[in-house]
């Protein structure tokens, strides 16, 4: 049975850059016709990330890291030996898992791997020191490829290595998925979709221009020391992610009681992840005014395009109140059409808007948490 656990949440954020292009403006996209304000998915799940490290919701051994010094990292693993002969060790290790390494000892690109498999390929190196390949002793040897080093490896420690790599039941990997070019069959595919934010409403750049003053400055001397401006907009976002249950125990190898543990820590992390782009400017600490969960039975439905036309301020109500609002509208109406008899909601709203008696009202964020955690087993059980 397919089980999708969907979360839409609505934020207000005060005047902010959280998330940049590559001229430091804030994003946008055109959405119905007009421009909106927009934080991208990657910096929302690195927020996600982030907020569970912060709070410690998971072990640290079902935790992952996103690397491209993979070679540095266990080097200082691999205390008491030496930092040289280490090195090579490391490169001949990861020369049979087939991931190269650059001239600056840096991966290809980032490797996004579990503490499971960090400490795998750290208990590996320790126990085949003498098997694997040495530090080079003349230039040709240094320019062996890593198949040349692999071929010379025996074939049961290339295999051990490449076992290591399959994940780790690290729930990050297995909540956002990870893809690597050389070793295709270390690939995850993601169990949770998290959409771009966009406000609910139409936005303009605004520009702060500002000056800073030279706190030593001769007495011949005036103004600033330093003119600037950068760019900022206020917006009230709609989030939308969603999560395949039965994908998510799948990539934690059938491991139910840990995937339950990794949907109640993603309910926290997620509400009280906030972007860190220039908060040391804005402080933009803003917590969302509605947090909606839904299972899902049949197909998830991404509910954004109940802010295809705008929503516009009231004197009488707020950005965020109207959206609350007509989130709620346009579900009805598409769930009528879509929906599944099962399907059920659970929420926190601290506007009111949301309609009373559809789903179940949470008073708080760990009774949410609870809540999602178990619906979800017994559903999965059912």
């Amino acid at each position: 049975m397919s089980l999708f656990i969907e979360f839409h949440l609505i934020q207000n954020f005060a005047p902010s850059n959280l998330n940049r292009d590559d001229t430091g403006s804030p994003k946008d996209a055109i959405f119905g016709g007009h421009r909106r304000a927009r934080v991208s998915s990657q910096c929302f799940k690195r927020a996600i990330r982030l907020a569970s490290q912060d709070m410690e919701l998971l072990p640290s051994e079902h935790r992952a890291t996103r690397t491209r010094r993979l070679l540095k990292l266990l080097q200082q693993r691999l205390e008491g030996r030496d930092p040289e002969e280490a090195r090579e060790k490391v490169k001949a290790a990861l020369a049979a898992a087939g991931l190269k390494l650059k001239d600056d000892g840096k991966t290809e690109y980032l490797l996004f791997l579990g503490e499971r498999e960090i400490a795998g390929m750290t208990s590996l190196i320790n126990e085949h020191w003498d098997t694997l390949v040495s530090e080079p002793e003349s230039e040709t040897d240094k320019k062996r490829s890593k198949k040349q080093v692999k071929a010379s490896l025996p074939p049961d420690v290339v295999k051990q290595v490449k076992g290591l790599l399959d994940g780790g039941k690290a729930v990050d990997i297995s909540l956002f998925g990870r893809m690597l070019a050389d070793l295709p069959g270390g690939k995850k595919d993601a169990a949770c979709q998290v959409a771009h934010a966009i406000s609910t409403h139409r936005v303009e750049r605004e520009f702060d221009y500002f000056t800073a003053v030279d706190d030593v400055e001769d007495d011949d001397e005036s103004g600033a020391g330093m003119i600037n401006h950068v760019e900022f907009n206020s917006a009230t976002l709609y989030r939308y992610a969603v999560i395949d249950m039965g994908k998510l125990v799948k990539n934690l190898q059938g491991d139910t009681d840990l995937a339950l543990a990794a949907l109640e820590a993603f309910v926290l992390a997620k509400v009280r992840a906030v972007p860190t782009g220039k908060q040391n400017s804005f402080a933009a600490h803003n917590m969302p005014a509605f947090v909606g969960v839904c299972f899902r039975h049949a197909a998830p439905m991404n509910l954004v395009n109940a802010f295809e036309r705008p929503v516009f301020p009231r004197q009488d109500k707020s950005l965020t109140d109207l959206s609350v609002s007509e989130l709620d509208r346009h579900e009805t109406h598409l769930a009528g059409v879509y929906g599944d008899t099962r399907d059920h909601w659970g929420y926190l709203d601290l506007t009111g808007a949301w309609a009373e008696g559809k789903g179940e009202a949470q008073p708080d964020l760990s009774s949410l948490a609870e809540w999602v955690k178990t619906q979800a087993t017994e559903k999965m059980e059912a």
